[in-house]
């Protein structure tokens, strides 16, 4: 049953890794494509391709991510857990991206893991170490801090980006934005490959050791590939729906506000991966900085009740990953004693 459950997990990292680039797509084309810097197909295309390139540096990073992130049991007991996590993340994602809502693929994960690991010990069986401190590090913090600072960060960026042109023509500023824009656009998608890459080669790691399959010390080929693969893929297909939220629905965004918020979130999510190995959610850090941006205009721009609702996923994604991970845990514990 050990291969079987390898197997599965293999299929269900490839299904995340798919809807995560499905759904955040949205997070480095949404605002390009809202002020006309990049046509859907050229936004898509530059997307995938920076995604596929981040993706396949993050494998370097990925090995370090899974020998501090957690502690699986051995066998069939570390593998249901991890089918069980990401089967609960999978499912949250296509529901968040069903209503439209911009939703933390990690945070999703990482509550999809905490359950499991709770749903394993409530059998009788053995836990997850470490996923305390990934709960704090993880969820908690990154919940509280990277939105905040994306926010503000963008919002006070665009005082000087302002002055900056304050005696240029708009139609000049506009078109200078949206050049600019796309490049942003590019640095989002491969930091989010960077950072998003991280955590689904780091489960197929984990459950290569769970599984007693050989890794040689280092990342293999076929992760690192796999990785890269489904989420370029997911990428390409586009997940519009989550797109037309932040760029449309949300708040009202000119070129030159657009391209705040992309550098100044390219810059975070780039930071956190390569200089803090700091796991930061790509699509809290673009939604705030979008909003941090938009904010800082002379007249109310921003979808209130729609901003609530998003919040309101955000503190919910880890809650609910991990209670459907309980459940599904304690449905497949009779099988890891066959």
């Amino acid at each position: 049953m050990t291969l079987v459950f390898f197997a599965l997990v293999v299929v269900f990292a490839g299904a995340f890794a798919f809807l995560n680039g499905f759904k955040d797509a949205s997070s480095s084309v949404a605002l390009a494509v809202r002020t006309r810097a990049l046509t859907p197909t050229v936004a898509v295309l530059l997307a995938g391709l920076f995604n596929f390139v981040g993706a396949g540096l993050s494998a370097g990073l990925a090995l370090a991510v899974s020998r501090a992130w957690v502690v699986l049991p051995a066998g069939g007991n570390g593998l249901t857990i991890l089918i069980a996590g990401l089967l609960s993340a999978v499912l949250w994602g296509v529901y968040t991206y069903w209503r439209g809502i911009p939703a933390s693929s990690t945070h999703a994960l990482v509550g999809g893991l905490a359950g499991a690991g709770i749903a394993s010990v409530a059998v009788g069986g053995p836990g997850v170490a470490g996923v305390d401190e990934s709960l704090l590090f993880q969820v908690v913090l990154p919940l509280l801090l990277s939105p905040a600072i994306a926010f503000a960060g963008a919002y006070l960026l665009v005082w000087p980006a302002t002055w900056a042109v304050r005696y240029t023509p708009p139609n000049v500023v506009n078109s200078r934005s949206r050049r600019a824009q796309a490049v942003a656009a590019g640095a989002v998608a491969f930091g989010h490959g960077l950072q998003d890459g991280q955590r689904t080669s780091a489960v197929l790691i984990l459950a290569t050791l769970a599984a007693g399959l050989p890794d040689g010390g280092s990342i293999p080929v076929w992760v690192a590939l796999l990785t890269a693969g489904m989420l370029t893929a997911g990428t390409l297909a586009g997940g519009w729906r989550v797109a037309y939220t932040i760029g449309y629905r949300m708040i009202r965004m000119d070129p030159l506000r657009g391209f705040v918020a992309q550098l100044f979130s390219s810059v975070l999510l780039l930071v956190g991966a390569i200089g803090l190995h700091w796991p930061v959610s790509t699509t809290h850090t673009v939604t705030s900085a979008v909003l941090g941006a938009g904010a800082n205009q002379r007249y109310p721009a921003s979808n209130r009740r729609l901003v609530l609702r998003i919040l309101a996923f955000w503190v919910l994604t880890p809650l609910v990953t991990a209670a459907v991970a309980f459940v599904l845990g304690l449905a497949l514990s009779p099988l890891t004693k066959l």
